[in-house]
């Protein structure tokens, strides 16, 4: 069975020896590079600064190659310039055909991106004749829509190049994957919400721990802190209700196809409260079947 392409092309629909592809695209300087090399290295065919109109015509030449290149990794961005305009629709064009399709969206702060193109004393490519982030700002709206499209989110504005590939590994190493990963990650509210956050938890109605002398040097892994704050009022009735609404949460995104979930947990700091409850939420997805990975961003931030 063939479908056409919005140019009239005829195609054909995604059969058993269409390669699985991974878009990678994102803010300049957030680290697609680095993407790029960890996929490769696990085994993808990567293009870098693919033309979005050709993407159909690289999942068409793997289709070819009878089964030789089964994953397929592209770097879009807005390097293509005018390019970049037809995405959005040729990922349309490859949904309607059956391609097993994963954005990849690598965002970061203005003031990590600002450092790093000043520390390789190289423009954005947007910038023109203005600032640095002048160009920033103008990538981030030709990007709103993309990212909200995208199946994973990555932050980096606190990673190294090792943290990022380890995120990576973690997602694409396996070729047989689950259908819904999530990542339960404890932050505290005075660092900042975690911008690649799906849902976000607020653990500040409970009370501190902090202001407890004994447990204030300890975090929400020690047992008489997590013991403390489950202790307290309203703390086991939120984690069993919002536990039964992430059933019904992690149900609808296999529904819909969705491979990733990240739960961000805050309270004020990061150290007890959220470390607490993120721990529980954790047990309770792997319960119900979600593989999930557990990340205490703030804890021994202090």
């Amino acid at each position: 069975m063939t479908v056409s392409d919005p140019g009239g092309t005829t195609r054909p629909e995604a059969g058993e020896n269409t390669p699985e592809l991974v878009i990678i695209s994102g803010m300049s300087g957030a680290g697609r590079s680095t993407a790029a090399k960890c996929l490769e290295d696990l085994g993808w065919f990567v293009v870098d600064n693919l033309p979005p109109a050709l993407i159909l015509t690289m999942v068409d030449l793997g289709a070819r190659s009878q089964g030789s290149v089964p994953r397929i990794g592209a770097v879009v961005d807005v390097r293509g310039r005018s390019f970049f305009d037809d995405l959005l629709t040729s990922l349309e064009e490859l949904e309607k055909r059956g391609v097993r399709l994963r954005v990849v969206f690598l965002e970061s702060s203005d003031e990590a991106l600002v450092r790093r193109f000043e520390s390789v004393r190289r423009p954005h490519p947007l910038q023109g004749d203005g600032r640095i982030v002048d160009g920033i700002v103008q990538e981030r709206e030709l990007l709103r829509d993309l990212r909200g499209e995208a199946d994973l989110v990555i932050d980096t504005s606190n990673l190294n190049v090792h943290q990022l590939r380890a995120k990576l590994d973690a997602q694409f190493a396996d070729h047989d994957e689950p259908e819904l990963r999530a990542t339960v990650m404890s932050f505290g509210f005075k660092y900042g919400l975690p911008v690649d956050a799906d849902l976000v938890v607020d653990c500040r109605f409970l009370p501190n721990p902090h202001w407890v002398p004994e447990l204030r040097a300890r975090t929400g892994t020690d047992p008489d802190v997590a013991g403390y704050v489950f202790k307290q009022p309203g703390a086991q009735e939120f984690l069993d209700g919002y536990a039964e609404l992430l059933r019904i949460v992690t149900e609808g995104y296999r529904r819909e196809g969705k491979r990733y979930m990240t739960l961000a947990v805050g309270c004020t700091g990061g150290k007890h409260r959220s470390v607490a409850m993120s721990e529980r939420l954790t047990r309770r997805l792997i319960a119900d079947g979600v593989e999930t990975v557990l990340v205490h961003r703030d804890m021994g931030r202090e």
